[in-house]
Order: structure tokens, then sequence, then C-alpha cells
């Protein structure tokens, strides 16, 4: 097992998809041979410090997670930041459409840009950027620069995970690409369940700032970890931004980004008027609020490490299927949310189908041909375009009077929208044998 996984640091991180198909199918008897003396020279070198892909993968979920706190959490401590800021509530969400659209923008320029610097060098630059931006964040001394930082912040999110997902997918043989890709995604869902509630409880006890200082400790930790244990890789000798670019012009790949952009809207729209929901439908107290937030981080953490199995089998068959879970236990969420126990369990089943961005991650890597960072990358902005559209179409149905339950309705319609999507890329998929 060591010999193997010797073999496989031995190649550049950056090799296109027919040649990590090479590699894993001849099952460690053979490497593939760097292009280059330069490529040889760091392999040789690399082969003294080599360490188990669930280290490597560890390493890179820690940074998941601090972007989880750093997103997350910015909304839970908004009532805080604005009031020290002196601007109302709804200004200071402005910070949150900052962050998200820093995600967007960064997401492709950044991939695009760095297509000749290594990955491993890329994560520890896109972690130390987020450490400071995030460390500046907690000293913002009004609202302006607060909502610049805020942007900069962003910046590195989409590009991280893409990278990332692509290094932990590289260690692993081809059939557990998924279930790697979901090991780096756990450090985020886990935020959701535990860091959000600790950081927020933090932000409310000494204060806000010192949420903004823990994320930033947090990425320089992963800036540690990935130089000390992520494998050095070598550019590969064709990359090249324009190389990058040609991903724009794969129909699979924009059809793969439409089905996260449209159809995990549902999620975000239920997400996002949770509290509001659990307050004016349910009825209780807000001390359960973190409960049912709790709730949703598990059933995401769930369906992150059940759902590769299955994708790691049948990858677009999987998608499918979760759209329609999606879809399923949406539309159930008018009628789970008069009852505490039964919206519990409830938004653990819509959690479970957050599964999807891992499903689609790997999807990208299978149809981007040679311009993986740029496809990866997109992913992230894909999703952040869904947690735009779902609260916003949640919002206008609770605000036309339909109550705060219909946002489950709203997004059991993008589900199914999404749904309608998969099945024309998944006939493509078929017909071209893609």
């Amino acid at each position: 097992m060591s010999q193997r996984l010797n073999k496989q640091r031995r190649e550049p991180l950056d090799l296109p998809m027919e040649q990590l198909a090479r590699r894993t199918s001849l099952d460690g008897d053979a490497s593939v041979k760097p292009d280059t003396a330069a490529g040889e020279t760091a392999a040789r070198d690399t082969t003294a410090k080599v360490f188990h892909p669930g280290i490597v993968h560890l390493a890179l979920a820690m940074g998941g997670f601090a972007i989880g706190i750093a997103e997350f959490a910015t909304m839970s401590l908004l009532p805080f930041f604005a009031r020290d800021l002196h601007i109302s509530e709804p200004m200071a969400g402005h910070a949150i459409s900052a962050y998200a659209l820093g995600v967007v923008v960064g997401a492709p320029v950044i991939a695009v840009l760095s297509a000749r610097v290594t990955r491993r060098t890329l994560l520890i630059a896109l972690m130390g950027f987020f450490a400071l931006m995030n460390g500046l964040s907690g000293l913002a001394p009004d609202y302006h620069t607060m909502l610049a930082l805020r942007f900069l912040a962003g910046l590195p999110h989409g590009a991280y995970f893409g990278i990332a997902m692509l290094v932990a997918a590289s260690l692993v043989p081809m059939d557990k690409r998924t279930s790697a890709v979901g090991r780096v995604l756990l450090g985020l869902t886990i935020a959701t369940t535990i860091g959000v509630p600790l950081a927020n409880g933090v932000g409310q006890m000494i204060g806000w700032r010192w949420a903004f200082a823990i994320v930033a400790g947090l990425a320089l930790l992963t800036a540690i970890l990935v130089a000390v244990f992520a494998p050095r890789d070598t550019v590969n000798t064709g990359a090249s931004p324009l190389r990058e670019l040609s991903a724009l012009g794969r129909k699979h790949v924009w059809l793969t980004l439409a089905i996260g952009a449209v159809g995990f809207g549902g999620l975000f729209s239920v997400y996002t008027y949770l509290a509001s929901t659990m307050l004016a439908v349910t009825h209780v107290s807000p001390a359960l609020v973190p409960v049912a937030l709790c709730v949703f981080g598990a059933g995401l953490t769930a369906g992150n490490i059940i759902v590769p199995r299955f994708a790691d089998r049948a990858l677009m068959a999987t998608a499918g299927g979760l759209l329609l879970w999606s879809a399923a236990t949406l539309a159930l969420y008018p009628l789970a949310a008069a009852n505490f126990w039964t919206l519990l369990i409830d938004v653990l089943l819509i959690g479970l189908g957050g599964g999807l961005a891992t499903v689609l991650q790997t999807r990208l890597m299978d149809v981007a041909g040679e311009a993986q960072s740029l496809a990866a990358a997109l992913n992230h902005s894909a999703f952040n375009v869904a947690n735009a559209l779902g609260p916003w179409l949640g919002g206008m149905a609770v605000a036309a009077g339909y109550g705060w339950a219909s946002t489950g309705l709203v997004g059991a319609g993008l589900a199914l929208s999404g749904f309608a999507v998969w099945a024309v890329a998944a006939a493509l998929s078929a017909h071209e044998g893609v």
C-alpha cells in the first residue's frame, strides 16, 4: 500500500483526465512521469515525505471549516456589528452580499490568472489572504471599510474549494473521487453544525470582532497545515489562462453549473428564513432556533458522508435522485413547520440534499477536459448564485402574503427546475457518451 501511495505522489497533480484514468487503471504498478526534468526533480524531492491521503484531506477540510464560519457566522452576528458600526440591520446585510459577490467574482478570475501557479502554492496563498482579510474585518472602523473587506474576503472562497477538491481527488483512485471531495466539504458542513454556534457565542460574549479573529486564526492554521502535509506539485507544461478559459466553451460544464445554480436554491430558500418560520409559524422560543440550525448542519454533514458512496458508482443518477429528494422534502416543509419535532425531521432531510454540491463537483472534473481549475472554481460561483436566488424568490413569496412556510414550496419548485436541467444534461450525456 505504501508503495502505491508513493507512486501516486510522484506525479504532478495537474494531470489531464486521461492520464489520471491511466494511472488508476494500472493500480499503482506504473506511474505517469512528469514531462520535464524539473518535474522529475520535484517528484524525487517529495518521495521522502509522503502522507496518507486522509491527513491531506483533513488539512484541506480545515480551510472549509474556516470558510464556513466566516460565511455563516457573519449572518448570525449581523445585529451586533450593525449596532457597533452605527448602521441599520438591512444596511449591514449588504456586507453578506458583498462577500457573496466576492466569491462569484474571485472564483473564475483567480482560477484563470493562477493557471501557471502550482496548486499547493496557490492554496497556501489563498488561505493567507483569507486570514488577512478576515483579521482586518474584525478591525473595521466603519461600514464602508467593512463592505470592502468582506468583498475581498470572499475572493479566495471559490478558488480555494475548487483547487482543494482537485488536490483531494488526485490522491485517490478514480472510483473514490467523490468521497475525497466530500471529505473536503465536511469542513464546511461541520462548521454549520459546531463552528458557527461557537463563533456566535464568542461574538455575543466578548464581541463580534473576535469571531473574525477566530476565522483568521483557523485560516492561518490551514495555510500551515497545507504547507506541511500537501504534496509538492509541478505546473503542467501546457497550463495557461487560455486553456482554463476553454471550459467556457463546453456545454456540459454550463449545464452542470446550471443544475447547481437553480436546483440548490431551494435549500437556501428554507435555510435563510428558518429562524423566522420557527418564531412565526412553529411558535417556539428563540433559544430553540440554534437547535434547528445544528440539525440542519448535521443533515449537510451526513449528506456529504453518505451521498458520495452512491455517486462513486452512478454519478449522474445520484444527482438526479438528490434533486427529486430535495423537491419532496422541501414540499413537505409547510406541513412540517407547524410542529417543532416534525420540523426538525424535515430540516434534517432537507440538509441531506446538500450532498448535491459534492456530486456536481465531481461531474465537472469529468466534463471540463483540461480546464479543471476554472470549472472546479465556477461550481462555487454557481452555488452562490443559488444562495442569492433562493432567498430572493422565497422573500418574494413571503412578501406576497403566502407565509413564511411557503419558502418550502418555492424551494421545491427550484429543485424541480434543477431536475429539468439535469434531465437535459443526462439525455445529452447519454447521446454523446460524456
